[in-house]
């Protein structure tokens, strides 16, 4: 029986109750409890049929991406939790293979501006890799902070436009697994906009990262930094589901300016979005090195301070 015409039943027979008497009096709490309660239920199965409906054929870029920014940062007020793994593999010899997985709480206190706070838990096995020490370990990572703004919104501006900063500290370093003491920063300008409305959506990233190390073994302090563009293009096949490419190029640095050249390479390949509810969405992203050189080496690709092959799982849930 439809939800609508059984409420209506359950009304009209609250009142056929209600004239019996004192008789009808149980039976009328109770219809009218029911009736109350289907009524709820039928409100709250149409909100959010609704609202499904609304999110699923947006375009929202905060998440929409494997490895580039999009300049969305959420609404006021929102909150949510992330979960981010992410895995590197392929040297020029032996076997390398790391992972990293955080665990991240957003929240946007202001209009236009998204915080984050994240913990990172790394894994390394290396082993027979050139220039690298074999090790098999896994071990709490480090912390950030991403602050991101908005000063663009491409619903009123020709295009969305985001800046952002993401502080950090380590215990490892990223590419070796060895034991530091690293700070830095990871710097983005973010651009993004619709190609074809709610249908196509491209994205373009400026990039930025220095970083300062000690080493614990030697006590020695280091300096390197990274540099370069990402840029992707994603469309929606059916609402809620996007289908893309993602493309890097970045350029290594042995020192926190752009002096001191070490190597370069450039990515490619998939990503996946799937907005699995109103609250909870999940991105997939593989990219493989195409091109590259590190300095001073033979042969193509830079291996030495990049991988062959990165990969990326995320999952978010707003409550």
């Amino acid at each position: 029986m439809p939800l609508r015409p059984t409420i209506l039943h359950l009304s009209r027979l609250r009142y056929a109750s209600h004239r019996g008497g004192r008789r009808g009096v149980g039976a009328t709490r109770k219809l009218s409890i029911a009736a109350c309660l289907l009524t709820a239920l039928y409100l709250f199965m149409h909100s959010t049929e609704s609202h499904a409906g609304d999110r699923l054929g947006e375009i929202e870029t905060e998440h929409l991406f494997g490895f580039t920014i999009g300049s969305d940062v959420g609404t006021l007020g929102e909150r949510e939790l992330e979960g981010t793994t992410t895995g590197r593999a392929g040297k020029r010899t032996g076997t390398y293979r790391a992972g990293e997985q955080t665990i991240s709480a957003e929240f946007v206190p202001m209009q236009n501006l998204r915080t984050e706070f994240t913990a990172i838990v790394a894994a390394y096995d290396i082993a027979g890799v050139s220039g690298f020490e074999d090790r098999r370990q896994a071990a709490i990572g480090g912390v950030s902070m991403d602050i991101r703004y908005r000063l663009l919104d491409r619903a009123t501006a020709p295009f969305g436009f985001a800046v952002g900063v993401e502080p950090h500290w380590t215990r490892v370093d990223e590419v070796s697994g060895a034991s530091v003491r690293q700070y830095g920063a990871d710097f983005v300008a973010a651009f993004d906009k619709e190609i074809v409305p709610d249908r196509i959506v491209a994205a373009f990233n400026l990039l930025y990262q220095p970083e300062t190390s000690r080493a614990k073994a030697t006590a020695t302090w280091s300096q390197d930094s990274t540099s370069g563009i990402a840029g992707a293009l994603m469309a929606q096949l059916t609402p809620g589901v996007f289908v893309g490419v993602e493309a890097r190029y970045l350029r290594y640095y042995e020192s926190l300016g752009f002096g001191d050249f070490a190597g370069h390479a450039g990515f490619i390949g998939p990503t996946l979005f799937i907005r699995l509810s109103p609250r909870a969405w999940l991105t997939a992203a593989w990219s493989s090195q195409i091109a590259g050189k590190a300095a001073g080496e033979a042969g193509a690709l830079d291996l030495t301070h990049f991988e062959r092959h990165q990969a990326r799982l995320l999952f978010g849930l707003n409550f």
